[in-house]
């Protein structure tokens, strides 16, 4: 008898044990408020339903109230605000009013004077060939040299367009990626959020389980350990987010970010990638690619014109020439001038060769140039539709398989452990799954957007094609 009250008195002490070390657990690890649930004996159904909804809920949760900016809206401000934008647009403005001042002729020349002059008195009466004369005198470039040089401005002005072109394109592929970034960035803070949230009901489960002899103490632990690990995720991402917005806000042009851009959430947008079609259309309209082509032929231009360097400009001088009566009152006509000068070209070696040779290394340059940045478009773009490609099939198996199977394996755990009949590790390391495969699901889409951002900068799509739908 005195045994077995022994025996009854010993698992007595063993659930007062228990009891206390679960509540000392909670005291540590719960909040006050949710200690007051605890004490509730309807709380242990009202939390499995929380879990349930928490597991299995498919809206994210909301972190903030604001309206969502859409992408369009800020490709429309970043056109019109960005100083690097508008930098490259007045570039492109001075470049085409370069084009009318390099076919013009030099200023004429002015002159007046006096001609043939005796050292006496009275010196406009006194010798025949006195007289007061003004000219005028106007320099022709050789035939040719003009269209020449007005070509050559030209191409310098068509390069600049291109290049502005290149720097439109240029920004609005930073904007996209700093914007899908962002969305990513809050993306990942909801499912943290919500995994935390699942997490807390899976340590008041833990505990509950303890308390009633079904589970143990190193349960709640590993629960909390996996909610202080979300904990510290939100911190990372918190710390991450300024450093994003700041990206978003550089590309927008603004000098402080004076609201708050809510991106839309991700989405797959999916588009036909065929890289043969894709590497054509880049070599088309690529707008580097044209900007070298222009500065190739502008090249071309300039070795023309040193070219015809060798031949000689003209100089025509008309002038008037006044002359006054003789002494005897004799009348004197006024008489006029004409004349025409050339320059020699002798300084051929020194002046003439090396800018002929110059020209040529431009024009190679140029050409090689152009080489290269064919090749490494080509490279890139392989490996941008490589990145879209493998992102867009990875999206797909998580949305329609790997998910699905991984949330089903949750439920069935869920409740398997309520019966006691897989421990809690296998719950939560099913949890943990679902969460890693969530945050692969989101880097995906955000990826296959970005890569698909770095497509259009390398194929040279124009904005107003970004803003169609």
């Amino acid at each position: 008898m005195i045994a077995s009250f022994l025996k009854d008195f010993e698992k007595l002490f063993s659930k007062i044990n228990r009891g206390f070390i679960a509540l000392l657990v909670l005291g540590m690890m719960i909040p006050v408020n949710v200690q007051a649930e605890i004490s509730d004996p309807t709380h242990l159904d009202l939390m499995d339903n929380q879990v349930t909804r928490a597991v299995f809920q498919n809206d994210a949760i909301t972190l903030n109230a604001g309206s969502f900016t859409p992408l369009t809206v800020l490709i429309v401000e970043a056109l019109e605000n960005n100083p690097e934008i508008q930098a490259s647009l007045r570039e492109r403005e001075a470049a085409q009013q370069r084009i009318s001042p390099a076919e013009a002729l030099d200023d004429p020349m002015l002159e007046a004077g006096v001609v043939n002059a005796p050292l006496t008195s009275s010196p406009f009466n006194r010798e025949d060939m006195t007289m007061k004369m003004i000219g005028l005198s106007q320099r022709f470039p050789f035939p040719g040299k003009r269209g020449l040089r007005k070509e050559v401005a030209s191409k310098d002005a068509e390069a600049s367009d291109y290049g502005y072109q290149e720097t439109v394109n240029r920004v609005m592929r930073d904007l996209r990626v700093a914007y899908f970034e962002l969305g990513l960035t809050l993306e990942m803070t909801k499912l943290v959020e919500k995994n935390k949230l699942i997490l807390e009901n899976f340590t008041h489960l833990a505990i509950d389980h303890y308390q009633v002899g079904m589970g143990t103490q190193a349960d709640a632990f590993k629960a909390q350990t996996q909610v202080s690990r979300m904990q510290d995720e939100l911190f990372r991402l918190e710390r991450e987010r300024p450093m994003v917005e700041a990206e978003l806000t550089l590309a927008l042009g603004r000098r402080t970010q004076a609201v708050v851009l809510i991106p839309e959430s991700l989405q797959i947008r999916e588009v036909s990638l065929n890289l043969e079609s894709l590497q054509e259309v880049a070599l088309a309209q690529r707008p580097q690619l044209l900007a070298l082509q222009s500065l190739a032929a502008r090249s071309k231009k300039t070795l023309d014109l040193a070219h015809k360097e060798y031949l000689p400009d003209f100089d025509v001088r008309l002038s008037y020439g006044q002359r006054d009566r003789m002494l005897d009152n004799t009348q004197r006509p006024d008489m006029v001038s004409l004349t025409v000068a050339i320059n020699l070209p002798v300084w051929r070696a020194s002046k003439i060769e090396p800018r002929i040779a110059e020209s040529q290394a431009m024009h190679y340059q140029a050409l090689d140039l152009y080489q290269a940045q064919s090749n490494e478009l080509a490279a890139k773009l392989r490996q941008q539709v490589a990145t879209a490609e493998q992102n867009l099939k990875s999206a797909r198996l998580y949305q329609t398989t790997i998910l699905p199977q991984a949330r089903l394996t949750v439920e069935s755990a869920l409740v398997a452990y309520k019966v006691n009949q897989v421990d809690f590790l296998t719950l939560l390391d099913s949890q943990m799954t679902v969460f890693n495969y969530e945050i692969s699901l989101v880097t995906a889409i955000a990826s296959y957007n970005k890569a698909l951002a770095e497509i259009d900068l390398l194929t040279g799509k124009a904005p107003y094609e970004l803003t169609q739908p």
